[in-house]
């Protein structure tokens, strides 16, 4: 190995502690970050063109002398304008920015600049809309294709570009990790190549060899190290062998209504998991309203009949209570003995709970957080739930797992989540989606409003309430905020609580004492209160079939998948359901949202939308998963890389499932320097 390549940039000549600590804030702390720190643009100076001589349409790279800079004036319902005049010795241009106030405070005028852009041309005027720009330095490069890199304040282009040029030369073959088949068979180019043409490529085409095959490896090392994880999850046994008893279909008779064909095929991977010897690692996926609770009820049956306990958790206190209140209603005269394990719990119901988990008097154990205390122990734990998994990180999930001798893992989320992202967040676990509904379930129906017609809205619950419906109104604050203009939950429960009245309306948030919460939310679900003003805190589990409108104030504020979310709390009985967005800052994402949630019902599908508005970046928050940025690949931008990738990774694993052969060593070194953090047992 090059051990230059770990080399502090202190090192390096001309970077002191100053800069160190500046190229820091930007992740580069040595030489490989440096090398592995990519472009975010290029500038083609082979294009640098007098003002005089573009052509309409044309990308190219001008200098000019700013000569004058007119600042615009907010206009309400319009963007902010900056106009900079510049010209050359050949003619004159005007370049134009949006709300970007930094500029005034960027340019001198006087002073010249390199402006990099698409030249409009008409009526024999020339406008570069939203330039890249910078200032011109004596003496710095002129021509080919030159690296533009995120800067942070107090470092130039100029500084950047000096470090990749010193960071290429400590380059060698100690960097490849890639076999010669592995390059051959997915015609990739070495690594000097790729990291030489990924800064300072030499033309176009090389650039996109460079860039090819720098996604291609990320994706690979992704993809293998995933299928590290699965294969040593999978190797190993289960010390929790269920019998082939069909114990399961023993509770679907007893519940009220029938399972879909969606809800008995999970139910029979889980068993055929179960019965197999191995250990489970199973993700039961499905739609709000899919059925997730009876194929889990099923596991769990099936689990303690065999002699074991089981262990559910959820993310929140009133999701807890409401899946310990539907276990108690569907395991009622089985003899079977059900814990609720909060942190709201008192101390001394707490030691007894603890006690009855220890001693295996606990057959079933639902939760929160509060499942994790150290001296929660289980006497033979053999399946371990977690519902909304997307809300626990990967060192908690471990964390439930060291509870019982390696239990069965399921895992629920009513998230829908797109196919990509899937890989990403559950990569290392077998899938179970559920797609079809409970029958007599009717879509729910959603319509995007402007603030103006508030009153159109609130005419429309109050008509539903006076048929005996109740109505969730949910805002994305608890107090107003100087700093934004939302609707607070105060302030709407107290602007409702009037034009509902004589109707009951409650608020609910999360800064209530959990005492307060439950009985709100016990009246509302026995339909003492109509009107529900909350903040996000509904969003998972809650369930009251009376329920038939959705109000969200100030929708420009959510997300997609949050959107979705909370259209799940209605729609869930036999009338129809209707969910209204209120948008007061009509933005064109916050426009596009409204017309996916319009447009369809179908989660699955506002998840694909979901990830193609936002990027696999914000969907999740894949950091909590454990899961480092990726530098350069995108899954659902290079998907068909990803395809290929995944075959090469077949093609390895196949033939060397734990990659022990010497000429997969380096991929795996690779694999254990970025992404062992996904699972420390690696």
């Amino acid at each position: 190995m090059n051990e230059c390549i770990n080399m502090p940039l202190t090192e390096l000549k001309g970077i002191g502690p100053k800069k160190s600590q500046l190229f820091g804030k930007l992740g580069i702390f040595d030489v490989e970050d440096a090398l592995y720190s990519f472009p975010r643009n290029y500038e083609d100076r082979r294009n640098v063109k007098k003002i005089g001589s573009i052509t309409d349409g044309e990308e190219a790279m001008v200098r000019g002398t700013v000569s004058a800079v007119k600042k615009g004036r907010y206009v309400r319902g319009r963007k902010r304008t900056t106009r900079l005049l510049i010209k050359d010795d050949t003619g004159a241009a005007e370049v134009l920015y949006f709300n970007a106030p930094y500029i005034e405070r960027s340019v001198k005028i006087g002073d010249d600049y390199w402006f990099y852009g698409k030249a409009n041309k008409a009526q024999g005027g020339i406008t570069m809309i939203h330039p890249e720009f910078r200032r011109a330095e004596d003496g710095e490069e002129q021509d080919g294709i030159l690296p533009v890199y995120p800067l942070t304040a107090g470092l130039s282009q100029k500084e950047r570009r000096k470090l990749s040029a010193r960071a290429i030369g400590y380059i060698d073959d100690s960097l490849e990790y890639l076999s010669d088949d592995t390059r051959e068979i997915n015609q990739l180019c070495g690594i000097e190549y790729a990291l030489k043409n990924i800064h300072y490529p030499e033309d176009e085409r090389k650039m996109r060899v460079a860039k090819y095959r720098l996604i291609f490896e990320e994706l690979l090392v992704f993809s293998m190290g995933l299928a590290l994880m699965k294969n040593r999850f999978v190797q190993n046994t289960s010390s929790y062998v269920m019998s082939s008893e069909p114990y399961e279909d023993e509770l679907c008779e007893r519940l009220p209504y029938r399972l879909t064909a969606g809800q008995k095929k999970a139910v029979d991977e889980i068993c055929r998991d179960m019965e197999s010897g191995k250990r489970m690692n199973r993700l039961i996926q499905g739609d709000v309203g899919s059925g997730k609770t009876a194929v889990s009820a099923a596991a769990i049956y099936k689990v303690i009949k065999n002699g074991y306990q089981a262990v559910l958790m959820a993310p929140t206190e009133i999701l807890a209570e409401q899946h310990y209140n539907t276990f108690k209603e569907m395991f009622n005269g089985t003899g079977i003995e059900i814990r609720l394990l909060t942190s709201g719990a008192g101390a001394r119901e707490k030691r007894e709970i603890v006690e009855d988990c220890r001693e295996g008097r606990a057959d079933l154990v639902i939760g929160t957080h509060a499942v994790f205390g150290r001296n929660v122990e289980f006497k033979r734990l053999a399946l371990a739930v977690t519902d909304e998994q997307h809300r626990f990180g990967v060192s908690q999930r471990e964390a439930l797992n060291a509870k019982g001798n390696s239990p069965h893992i399921m895992v629920m989320t009513a998230t829908p989540i797109p196919r990509t992202l899937a890989l990403i967040l559950y990569g290392d676990m077998d899938v179970s989606v559920i797609r079809d509904k409970p029958a007599g379930r009717k879509e729910v129906i959603t319509k995007a409003f402007d603030g103006k017609d508030r009153k159109r809205v609130y005419d429309f619950v109050l008509r539903e309430i006076k048929k005996n419906r109740q109505a969730y109104i949910v805002t994305p604050l608890i107090e107003a905020s100087e700093s934004m203009d939302i609707r607070s939950t105060e302030e709407v429960f107290e602007e409702v609580s009037e034009i509902f009245r004589p109707f009951r309306t409650a608020m609910l948030h999360g800064r209530m004492k959990p005492e307060e919460k439950d009985k709100i939310m016990e009246e509302y679900k026995n339909g003492d209160i109509q009107v529900l003003v909350s903040t996000v805190i509904i969003e998972v589990g809650i369930n009251v079939p009376n329920a038939t409108v959705m109000v969200l104030e100030n929708a420009e504020r959510f997300g997609l998948a949050q959107m979705h979310q909370l259209r799940g709390r209605v729609g869930r009985g036999g009338s129809q359901s209707y969910c209204m967005l209120i948008l007061d800052s009509a933005t064109e994402v916050a426009q596009k949202r409204a017309g996916v949630m319009e447009s369809t019902g179908d989660g699955f599908e506002v998840a694909e939308k979901d990830l193609m508005l936002r990027g696999t970046g914000e969907f999740f928050g894949t950091r909590q998963h454990g899961i480092p940025d990726m530098r350069i690949a995108d899954v659902v931008r290079h998907s068909k890389i990803l395809k290929k990738a995944m075959e090469e990774t077949e093609r390895l694993m196949t033939d060397d499932p734990l990659l022990e052969k010497e000429e997969n060593l380096k991929i795996k070194e690779r694999i254990f320097e970025l992404y062992g953090e996904l699972n420390p047992g690696l």
